[in-house]
């Protein structure tokens, strides 16, 4: 079965069949166990494709109690290049802007 990547790209990472396979999987579970089964499973970044086990090093001694405390772990642990262009937005206009000139507008 094809994963629809607006199924499951979160927060900017794209975790793809990652989140299925973690779903299914029994917790708690350990860093080293989550490393040693998953590590190699790619998140899309932005531009990039980066192993779970680069995104999480840092992370040590931790356990897992639920998929989603492994999503968290690795928001946590991913910086700006799930963000795409700093700065960009695709809301329009400039929000400092977009406030400094609904204070000068009266109605």
């Amino acid at each position: 079965m094809a994963n629809d990547s607006d199924d499951t790209r979160e927060q900017g990472i794209e975790f793809g069949e990652l989140i299925e396979d973690l779903e299914d999987e029994s917790y708690p579970l350990s860093h080293e166990t989550l490393l040693s089964r998953y590590g190699d499973h790619e998140l899309g970044l932005f531009d990039d494709q980066v192993p779970l086990r680069e995104v999480l090093s840092a992370e040590q001694e931790q356990e897992y109690e639920d998929v989603e405390s492994v999503r968290q772990a690795v928001f946590n642990m991913v910086g700006n290049e799930a963000v795409g262009r700093e700065g960009y937005s695709d809301r329009g206009g400039n929000a400092i802007d977009d406030d400094e000139s609904a204070e000068e507008e009266s109605f």
